[in-house]
C-alpha cells in the first residue's frame, strides 16, 4: 500500500470508531500520539487513542467527518489530513447525560510514517469548543 492509502485507510477506521483492532495493521505496534488538548492529555499512544474515537461514538452515535484535505508529504514520510467531526450527544456514556447539543469540529491529523506504517501522529484540536459544543464544559 502507498502511504496515501495506508493513512486513508487508518484513518477512516479510526474516525468510524472501530478502534485498534481495525487500525494497528496500519502501525506500528507501539506508535506514539501526541494532542495538545487538556481532553486527550493523558493518551500517549495511537492504541489508546484509537479506541477513544471508538469510546466516544458511544455519547455521539451519530459521529462523522467530512474531510476538508488529505495529501501526502514524500519528502517527511507524512501524510496531512484535516476534517470535521460532527454529531449529536444523544447516547449515554458522555461525562453528562446526553444534551442533544451538536458540534461541529475542526482538527487535523498529521501522521508520521517509519517505512510502510504510521509510527506517530499528531492531532491539531481545539477540544474547548469541542467540549463546549456538546455541552460538556
Amino acid at each position: 500500500m502507498s502511504l496515501y492509502q495506508t493513512a486513508h485507510a487508518f484513518f477512516e477506521a479510526c474516525e468510524t470508531g472501530q478502534g485498534w483492532n481495525a487500525c494497528e495493521a496500519f502501525c506500528h505496534a507501539d506508535a506514539s500520539f501526541a494532542c495538545q488538548a487538556d481532553a486527550l492529555a493523558e493518551t500517549t499512544t495511537l492504541a489508546a487513542y484509537a479506541d477513544w474515537m471508538k469510546g466516544l461514538l458511544t455519547p455521539v452515535p451519530d459521529g462523522r467527518y467530512v474531510m476538508k484535505a488529505f495529501t501526502v508529504d514524500e519528502a517527511r514520510n507524512a501524510v496531512v489530513a484535516a476534517a470535521e467531526f460532527h454529531g449529536t450527544q444523544t447516547g449515554e456514556g458522555g461525562p453528562v447525560a446526553p444534551t442533544g447539543k451538536t458540534v461541529v469540529s475542526d482538527y487535523a491529523y498529521v501522521m508520521e510514517f517509519d517505512g510502510e506504517k504510521i509510527r506517530h501522529m499528531t492531532k491539531i484540536w481545539n477540544d474547548v469548543q469541542a467540549l463546549r459544543g456538546l455541552g460538556w464544559a
